[in-house]
């Protein structure tokens, strides 16, 4: 006879299991009325009996060994963090391949960290089961030589917790939070979703007006700064609040490739969270490690430029397929740059030199029947 099947509860948390499947069953903090038998505190589907549930004994799902596992200082030491992109197969499920091997070139380039499931990484197209898996699979595969930080970073305060708690439990080192976008909210509101996160583990907060449509004031992180695992910014508001911050001691990644060699080498940033260095990981190391180099930063301003030509990721999709180290797959609503700037391309990689690009194959520019954009997946 075949074993009955367990069924998934709606209203508990995964890995909860009944009080009788446990030796010592969890404590719930219960009135004296709610220990009379359960029928007489019937309630309406999907609701619970006020009686039924405080939160006085909650115990949220954040392990004490995350603390031995990474520390904020480890965090805040990085230089040069990849915010590294997620490829395709034609099916539009991810290519583990392809991304295994993205990541060794990272490592091998010298970056020190990777944002898995950022904007980069597209994180917004994928569903959480997706991203918490990835993110696992890179601490699985790779994390004892690059850090993992993961963006569980929501709109929802519910939703940013539930992804934080995953992610740390699978392994990643920090997480990556940006603020509520579109549904915009107070300072005080702020203040109190990056509240929820902080208390799991290292934590990066990014700041990108352009995309959320709100920007972290000064006065936010700042009241931030004191959080023991507050790591620090991803700030893409320019030097000035770069050096706002650094003057107070607080550590800043710069989150635009254009100005990182200056907020690095003249406004104190620590590094850098960079797409570029997806593509010349050797030569965004350099930028970030070797002092103030003017020459080597102008010889990297037309890739970077053209890499934001149009909104990130589509830049740096088109490149990578061009360079023959991803399958030429977009998830929509992303579609490749047009055949002018796929040939302009190729002109500032031969600039470059092709030695310092990701891949070994010949770089070439993609006729459009090339691409394929997935819908559904």
């Amino acid at each position: 006879m075949m074993a009955a099947q367990p069924t998934a509860n709606p209203g508990v948390r995964l890995g909860w299991k009944a009080p009788g499947a446990l030796a010592s069953p969890p404590r719930l903090a219960l009135s004296r009325s709610a220990a009379a038998p359960l029928a007489s505190h019937r309630v309406g589907r999907g609701k619970f009996s006020a009686a039924a549930i405080t939160t006085d004994d909650y115990l949220p799902m954040r392990s004490t060994e995350v603390k031995n596992r990474t520390s904020v200082d480890g965090i805040k030491s990085l230089r040069l963090i990849t915010a590294v992109k997620t490829p395709y197969l034609p099916d539009g499920r991810f290519d583990l391949e392809a991304y295994d091997s993205l990541i060794n070139t990272q490592i091998n380039g010298g970056a020190e960290g990777v944002i898995v499931g950022g904007t980069t990484g597209e994180g917004h197209l994928m569903s959480w089961d997706e991203h918490i898996m990835l993110i696992g699979h890179t601490v699985n595969c790779f994390g004892t030589n690059i850090k993992v930080i993961g963006n569980t970073g929501s709109n929802s305060t519910r939703e940013a917790i539930h992804a934080s708690e995953q992610g740390f439990a699978v392994g990643m080192h920090a997480a990556l939070h940006v603020n509520p976008y579109y549904g915009k909210t107070s300072t005080a509101g702020l203040i109190s979703h990056f509240d929820e996160v902080l208390p799991m583990g290292p934590t990066i907060i990014y700041n990108v007006p352009s995309r959320t449509g709100q920007d972290i004031p000064p006065a936010v992180i700042e009241a931030l700064s004191s959080y023991p695992n507050m790591a620090g910014v991803k700030e893409c508001v320019g030097h000035e609040r770069v050096k706002c911050y650094t003057d107070k001691g607080i550590t800043i990644w710069s989150g635009n490739d254009d100005e990182c060699h200056d907020s690095r080498w003249k406004y104190g940033a620590t590094g850098v969270i960079s797409v570029t260095s997806n593509l010349v990981p050797g030569l965004m190391r350099s930028l970030m490690f070797e002092g103030e180099n003017a020459a080597l930063n102008e010889k990297l301003l037309p890739l970077m430029k053209w890499l934001f030509s149009e909104p990130n990721p589509i830049g740096l999709n088109t490149a990578l397929a061009q360079l023959g180290v991803v399958r030429p797959v977009f998830r929509r609503p992303y579609a490749p740059l047009s055949l002018e700037k796929r040939t302009e391309f190729v002109r500032i990689v031969e600039a470059i030199g092709r030695e310092n690009f990701v891949g070994q194959k010949e770089v070439r520019v993609l006729d459009d029947d090339d691409f394929v954009l997935i819908s559904r997946y």
